[in-house]
């Protein structure tokens, strides 16, 4: 026996489409920051030492927020997975892009190995910590926030 279907809001499988939704928002934000970032890495002498690395990086966390915000929309009964998968597979998606720029524009870095590495493991895990953990964040400011426009929408 089954009983009545359960409404798309408070069913608790992922929905896949919402982590797309999400994952592609965060990449418009963070595509154009990085190739922002690559420009102004080449046309200023010294990039690292100057005021554009730190709101650059702080769209980048904005894009890993994002992600999961867009992406706990549409389920409510389950937002933190969908804010998690949302901002990792920002990062999943966003590695081919990385290393579509490293082919074009190094010539002595190694992709993964040597001394200044395109993707060094460790800047990699990093990352990964840091899309679950903002996709999450996220995910819950976005169903706080929702439930609150809810709850004035019912008075």
């Amino acid at each position: 026996m089954t009983g009545p279907p359960t409404p798309a809001a408070a069913d608790e499988s992922i929905d896949w489409r919402a982590c797309v939704r999400g994952a592609l928002l965060g990449l418009a934000v963070i595509v154009p920051t990085t190739i922002v970032r690559v420009v102004l890495d080449r046309e200023l002498d010294d990039f690292d030492d100057s005021g554009w690395v730190y709101p650059l990086f702080l769209l980048i966390l904005a894009g890993y927020f994002a992600a999961g915000w867009v992406a706990s929309r549409d389920r409510p009964a389950t937002p933190l997975i969908h804010g998690t998968i949302a901002g990792v597979g920002v990062l999943i998606a966003w590695i081919p892009i990385r290393v579509i720029i490293w082919a074009i524009r190094e010539d002595d870095r190694g992709l993964f190995s040597g001394r200044e590495a395109a993707l060094r493991p460790g800047q990699i895990f990093g990352h990964l910590m840091i899309a679950a953990t903002l996709g999450m964040l996220g995910a819950l400011v976005g169903q706080r926030l929702g439930q609150r426009g809810q709850a004035s929408d019912l008075s």
